[in-house]
């Protein structure tokens, strides 16, 4: 681990990303130019120690998923990325598999929708970047432990996770959840981690299994989602995602139509997003 080359590219890559770039307001007037060391820290989910540490030169070896969450949060290109896994004595992830690491240009799309919920997740429905709507509209994913940001997952084995949704709907839900899952296992036959997903869910979810057996497939596509928000009240919103083929990645956002409550209510959530409206205990799910 090259400690010294690690502190100055974090320094470097920190001082040239502006608060607007990652969807951050400007707030006072900066003494130096490019993001705080905190709001790094807070993109990447980290502490403020350890990161202040990294730039110090004398932090311990940073995990290949905090260098993942690094990388994201300081918005590197890919050979970038690569760099800062190399300076840490770690072999970069293998590009022909299904990359986990956002584009800078996606995410900055993902920050420039500051009206609307979007996220970014991979097509087996794991979170892997959200803007402060979707935080608003479904809670902060990204603060949870990776085995805990898969979509799909959380709906079958987590009771809680469903609470967003109304009663009624959620079966459409499972339908959809199942379904996809079971297109992307057919696609990317030698790819291992959709087929443990499906595996795993059909031993530990009845609901799943029993869907499963039978063998619908769909992709995901534009529909129409209703949100039981614990504050705003019921949202009917728009779903569209926007896939990006090469890394099976897609960009999910959530719309209302002009002059409908659920508009009215979206620019509410909007106003009110960055309190933290969910009472204690509730998960919010998309």
């Amino acid at each position: 681990m090259n400690r010294a080359e690690l502190a100055d590219f974090l320094r470097r890559s920190r001082a040239r990303l502006e608060p607007s770039d990652v969807g951050l307001p400007p707030g006072a007037r900066r003494r130096t130019p490019g993001l705080r060391r905190e709001e790094v820290a807070g993109l990447a989910g980290m502490s403020v120690d350890y990161y202040t540490r990294l730039e110090q030169s004398r932090g311990p070896r940073p995990s290949r998923q905090m260098l993942t969450a690094l990388a994201r949060a300081l918005r590197l290109t890919d050979d970038e990325r690569d760099h800062l896994f190399h300076l840490t004595g770690e072999e970069p992830p293998r590009r022909e598999t299904v990359s986990r690491h956002v584009r800078p240009g996606l995410l900055l799309v993902l920050d420039r929708l500051h009206d609307t919920p979007a996220q970014v997740v991979t097509d087996c429905s794991e979170v892997l970047a959200q803007n402060a709507m979707a935080r608003a509209l479904v809670g902060d994913v990204m603060s949870r432990p990776p085995n805990e940001r898969n979509l799909t997952r959380r709906f079958f084995l987590d009771p809680a996770a469903r609470g967003l949704f109304p009663p009624e709907d959620r079966p459409d839900h499972a339908r959809a959840h199942v379904s996809s899952l079971r297109a992307v296992v057919a696609a990317r036959p030698d790819d291992p981690e959709p087929a443990a997903l499906a595996a795993e869910l059909r031993s530990s979810s009845a609901e799943f299994a029993r869907l499963w057996d039978e063998h619908e497939v769909s992709s995901r596509h534009r529909s129409t989602k209703r949100f039981q928000h614990p504050v705003v009240g019921l949202l009917e919103l728009d779903c569209e995602a926007l896939l990006s083929h090469e890394h099976h990645q897609l960009l999910i956002v959530h719309t209302a139509r002009p002059g409908t409550e659920s508009y009215e209510r979206l620019q509410l959530l909007r106003v009110v997003g960055l309190q933290d409206l969910a009472p204690s205990g509730v998960v919010r799910e998309m």
